[in-house]
């Protein structure tokens, strides 16, 4: 049974999303504080997180950076402010997997959950022994570990980084839109949201590359994209 956590302050909400997920066959948890929220999430592995911006204790966003901060890859559905655009682009940028805007219909509230369970799904049910580990230049990728190294030392990525990562070089040389990168790593729903990916490698570069600036990896091709270097010697 899918396990499901809704952190989220308004009685009636909470209550009314847990009766929805639950059509779902999923057993859900209520939290109405940030900070009870934020402690039930680090105790225990749940297969989607259902989390409001607004809360008393700590906020959503301050829960999400806390969870990406460590291990926790564990899916985050944001809710937000109709209004609250900026907070929607930094809950992205701080890893949750899709945001919904209130007030929401909970059909749509369930179709989305049901599209990052699918996702995580397809993720997980890769076979290891069929994935190859990656070598670029310096730069090693361990998909079994979901592990980046450069020059034999581990570099620190979320789980959304990797992903990026990851995705660029299976496709070397191939030149994607801001758009096709939302659309493949991080799903449909996020429309209007590219510079979100500019701040990932951005973070990425700095991370990765020696001189950010003038980058061996990751290129910009102008006017379009990016792309992943095909020159790298992969020896």
């Amino acid at each position: 049974m899918k396990q499901f956590l809704v952190v989220e302050d308004n009685y009636d909400i909470a209550n009314l999303v847990s009766m929805h997920l639950q059509d779902l066959g999923a057993e859900v948890q209520l939290a109405s504080d940030g900070n009870v929220g934020l402690s039930l999430a680090q105790k225990k592995r749940y297969d989607l997180i259902i989390l409001d911006l607004m809360l008393p204790g700590i906020d959503g966003l301050e829960i999400c950076r806390r969870l990406r901060g460590t291990d926790n890859d564990t899916p985050i559905l944001m809710l937000t402010a109709k209004s609250a655009e900026l907070d929607r682009i930094v809950g992205l940028e701080m890893g949750a997997d899709d945001y919904l805007p209130k007030p929401f219909s909970f059909r749509e509230l369930v179709a989305r959950a049901k599209a990052i369970l699918r996702r995580a799904e397809a993720r997980n049910k890769i076979n290891p022994n069929d994935v190859e580990d990656l070598r670029a230049g310096d730069l090693f990728l361990d998909q079994n570990k979901r592990q980046a190294t450069i020059a034999s030392k581990v570099i620190d990525l979320t789980a959304r980084e990797f992903d990026l990562l990851w995705h660029f070089a299976t496709h070397p040389g191939q030149v994607f839109t801001r758009s096709q990168l939302l659309d493949s790593v991080w799903g449909y729903g996020h429309d209007g949201y590219e510079h979100t990916v500019n701040s990932h490698i951005n973070r990425l570069r700095a991370k990765i590359e020696n001189s950010p600036s003038t980058p061996t990896y990751i290129l910009t091709v102008w006017g379009v994209g990016y792309k992943f270097s095909d020159t790298l010697s992969e020896t």
